[in-house]
């Protein structure tokens, strides 16, 4: 069983692409489910909690795995 109902790879994209990615993959997921957010960039680590208070998201967190980190936002 998976932790995210859906995930999008940002591996290398550099901000605010990692941001302008997950915006549009949460248009399109319903209220109440988990993103997965896949990035290399470590202003991902400043401008997701941001952008998921701005947005009415809730930032669920980081996990670190090797150069990439993963940050999961449910969608608000």
């Amino acid at each position: 069983m998976s932790l995210w109902d859906d995930s999008v790879d940002c591996e290398g994209l550099l901000c605010p692409l990692p941001v302008l990615r997950a915006r549009k993959r949460l248009q399109g997921m319903a209220p109440g489910q988990v993103l997965c957010v896949r990035a290399s960039d470590a202003m991902a680590a400043i401008d997701l909690p941001h952008f998921c208070a701005e947005a009415g998201h809730a930032y669920l967190g980081a996990r670190v795995e090797g150069a990439v980190t993963l940050y999961l936002i449910r969608r608000g």
